[in-house]
């Protein structure tokens, strides 16, 4: 314990001290100094002289102790015991340093911890909202990035994922339990996407709304290392690679969903985000002619789910693992095997199939088990009814067919079936981007169609 001292208690002594030391001063002035009663400079300069020495030995003399606040003292022994620490142990990496990377980093995958505070019940289409939150930030941080993101026309630069955690249907919404950690990924696709990342993660909010839920952003940690394209065509030969897919996977064939991982929908898929992001493009048409010829499927353990699709729509896609195989022939095409192997290893950060920007296609390197996903009841009774209603208005516009009417015929299943469900008009209008007397104008179409269909 350090020992107390006050101020005053020495303020006392070194007056006392002062005073004796003056007045033996004093003395000796006097003896030199003796002036006579008529002599006024004598006595003037006399005076003089005493107070110099006076103030002389008062100022080497007194020297005042300044009381140190306890807060102080505190702050002074946890900075000892920090240094001594410091000394004693290696230094670790900080949460700081350890979510840095290098400036021309191109790809990059973060992993956040989100925990509600309370039990929390979410609508089933939430993951419009995630992706909402993250263009949000992104538009606080640089608008022009954000304009790109929202309206480029090439393939988006990041992907988002569904929340990865314990969830149940409650009534008409999903249920999120108090204090339970629900995983959200997100991935960085382009170096400039990945010089943004590098700045918001060290100045994210301390929370993450979905509407009016809110859930605590507890940890972010890298999942995927920071890398380039260039860095995943390092040589690297495996005779089988296996892939596990741990949300609902899909690929758009023909106007409808292929929920199956042939081998050239899946390096199609790679293939695009390669062209787009890397700077190094590679001819499609004959690197695919090679994987159809030479890759082929030597397991998989893979089931079928329904789930909603983004803003509009339900898709039916796969979960589970495969493992792929080259044959001998393949392996003499040195550059395409080479590029195989690397597309493979983009295919964590880039996601499979469409609509990886909302959570579809998530996918990791190896062969994980039971990766069959957590979709809850309710999420899978509106994706069954948007997807009934699609076929019923698709149905009824055979007459004029084209893009045009599956598009329609889509926005009119998924407005009407978030209605049956309860959800007003001014939620599914701002979740979908659509003005609300669009979407209140849809609602009455569809439910006559319906009408029409039933009396048919």
């Amino acid at each position: 314990m350090p020992r107390k001292i006050t101020s005053k208690t020495t303020s006392k002594t070194g007056d006392k001290v002062a005073d004796q030391d003056v007045a033996k001063v004093t003395a000796k002035a006097s003896e030199k100094v003796t002036p006579k009663a008529s002599d006024k400079v004598s006595v003037k300069a006399a005076e003089k002289v005493n107070a110099k020495e006076s103030e002389k030995v008062a100022k080497t003399t007194v020297k005042p102790i300044v009381k140190t606040p306890a807060s102080r003292i505190k702050t002074t022994v946890k900075e000892k015991a920090l240094s001594t620490a410091i000394k004693e142990k290696p230094v670790e990496e900080t949460e700081e340093s350890s979510l840095s990377w290098e400036n021309n980093t191109e790809l990059v995958g973060l992993e956040f911890e989100l925990v509600p505070q309370v039990n929390a019940s979410i609508y089933p289409q939430y993951i419009i909202g995630l992706h909402a939150w993250f263009l949000d930030q992104v538009r606080g941080f640089d608008p022009e990035l954000s304009a790109y993101l929202h309206n480029g026309e090439s393939e988006k630069p990041f992907t988002v994922s569904a929340l990865d955690g314990e969830m149940v249907s409650s009534g008409k919404n999903i249920l999120l339990k108090s204090g339970q950690v629900y995983r959200w990924y997100v991935t960085a696709l382009s170096n400039k996407v990945a010089k943004w990342m590098a700045k918001w993660v060290n100045n994210l909010p301390e929370e993450l709304y979905l509407r009016d839920i809110c859930l605590q952003i507890r940890a972010c940690n890298i999942v995927h290392a920071a890398t380039t394209y260039q860095k995943l065509l390092s040589p690297e030969e495996l005779r089988n690679i296996s892939l596990t897919f741990i949300s609902p996977t899909s690929f758009r064939r023909k106007g409808h969903h292929l929920p199956l991982p042939i081998p050239v929908n899946l390096f199609q898929s790679y293939l695009r985000r390669w062209n787009d992001f890397s700077g190094t493009y590679v001819d499609q048409s004959a690197f695919l002619d090679w994987v159809e010829n030479s890759v082929f499927l030597s397991r998989l353990d893979i089931s079928s789910v329904k789930v909603l699709a983004a803003k509009k729509g339900a898709v039916t896609g796969f979960t589970g693992a495969i493992e792929l195989g080259v044959s001998q022939q393949g392996d003499k095409h040195e550059e395409f095997y080479q590029l195989f192997y690397a597309l493979l290893k983009l295919a964590p950060y880039c996601g499979t199939g469409h609509k990886t920007t909302f959570g579809l296609g998530q996918t990791r390197f190896g062969w994980l088990s039971n990766i069959t996903p957590d979709v809850p009841d309710m999420e899978s009774v509106l994706a069954k009814r948007i997807e009934d209603l699609t076929a019923i208005f698709k149905a009824q516009r055979k007459r004029t067919g084209g893009d045009r009417a599956i598009e329609i015929a889509s926005k009119w299943a998924t407005i009407l079936a978030r209605r049956e469900m309860g959800e007003s008009l001014q939620v599914i209008a701002s979740d979908m981007g659509i003005p609300y007397e669009t979407v209140k104008t849809y609602v009455k179409l569809s439910r006559r169609s319906l009408k029409n269909q039933d009396s048919d």
